[in-house]
């Protein structure tokens, strides 16, 4: 198994960040530092990482958490933000985000120690889809609309076609349901300023099959059954 899969599956991190924890020296096979992410693992190595010694299919752990406003989505921050982990104080074991919501976004956000489901639902061509309720300014006509479905350039790449509808008007905001199959950085928001319009309020509702509920802001629980069978089903898949 390759060394950056053998940490994800062992919950130390999520496949990326797994990569970087190997560069950054931190990673040892039977008592040397390895830095070469071609390195495979054998069935008679010992990993170790932060001394401790790994193994994989741990005891995996899988959470949901609605993400206020004002807080990032990694374990610390160089400029002494508030992180989502500061919210977790109940729980015990390591655990890390899938994927991120931006500063200024609320809404559902997964937390596990699976690193394999990470990398399944963060990768590029993953199609799960993720929806967003979004408030913005004013008003937005159907050709707008129409752009937004069919694909806008936010920046040198154009998004997917998409669903976006139209839940709610009046005179100074509009709300919107977005349904996207992608992750870039800040996309709605940028997909919104394509069509020239300023998002006020933005949250994510859903991830695949699991939905935010009645979670208020910064409450967290752990997935259900039903809910951990539809990750596992993306594992087999």
């Amino acid at each position: 198994m390759r060394i950056n899969k053998y940490l994800a599956s062992s919950g130390v991190a999520s496949r990326r960040k797994a990569e970087e924890l190997i560069l950054e020296g931190k990673v040892k096979v039977n008592g040397k530092v390895v830095t070469n992410l071609a390195t495979d693992i054998k069935p008679t190595d010992v990993v170790n990482y932060e001394n401790q010694t790994l193994r994989t299919n741990p005891n995996f752990f899988y959470f949901k958490l609605n993400k206020p406003k004002g807080y990032v989505t990694t374990s610390s921050d160089e400029k002494g933000r508030k992180t989502v982990m500061e919210l977790l104080r109940g729980v015990h074991t390591r655990v890390f985000p899938i994927g991120r919501l931006d500063y200024d976004t609320e809404g559902l956000l997964l937390l596990t120690n699976d690193g394999e489901l990470t990398n399944i639902i963060t990768k590029p061509n993953s199609e799960i889809e993720k929806t967003y309720v979004a408030t913005i300014n004013g008003q937005i006509d159907d050709v707008e609309i129409k752009k937004l479905c069919s694909g806008v350039d936010i920046g040198g790449y154009v998004t997917k076609p998409c669903s976006v509808i139209k839940m709610e008007e009046n005179s100074a905001t509009t709300k919107l349901k977005i349904t996207i199959t992608e992750g870039k950085n800040r996309q709605i928001r940028k997909m919104l300023e394509a069509v020239n319009k300023e998002v006020k309020f933005l949250k994510r509702t859903q991830i695949g099959e699991i939905h935010l509920g009645g979670l208020s802001r910064g409450e967290y629980v752990k997935l259900n059954s039903k809910e951990i069978k539809y990750l596992n089903k993306l594992k087999s898949n």
